[in-house]
């Protein structure tokens, strides 16, 4: 996981411990959306639960927010939500939640090419989900 660390605050220049949380608050989701299936994710992925230890409690108007589409039902609308509480705890990193577009395509690819499509295509089933 170092290596993906690595490549976030090389390409978006964010710094080491807003890309520790940034992926541990992406990781939190996909715990979050996939449940039991989490495991094969975390398996593929050593270092996944310190990264989301690293991750910052998210909050705030954006988890009211989050729970209030969650509530409307829906894909989309999960889908939302789960966006609209990553955008809370990439505030508390300090980062723009634009970055959230950002970090899921170079999370996502690196998953890809560490874990292999099947283990890629659960993260992306959570994120939208």
């Amino acid at each position: 996981m170092n290596e993906l660390i690595t490549e976030l605050v090389s390409k978006l220049g964010v710094q080491d411990n807003q890309a520790k949380g940034g992926v541990g608050l992406i990781l939190k989701l996909a715990k979050d959306s996939l449940g039991g299936d989490f495991s094969k994710l975390s398996a593929a992925l050593p270092g996944a639960s310190e990264l989301m230890a690293a991750a910052p409690q998210s909050g705030g108007a954006a988890k009211l927010l989050g729970g209030l589409a969650g509530a409307l039902g829906g894909q989309k609308a999960r889908g939302l939500a789960g966006l609209a509480s990553l955008a809370g705890g990439f505030s508390k990193l300090n980062l723009d939640s634009g970055m959230v577009s950002k970090f899921v395509p170079i999370v996502a690819a690196f998953v890809k090419s560490k874990a292999g499509p099947d283990i890629a295509a659960l993260l992306s089933k959570a994120l939208q989900s």
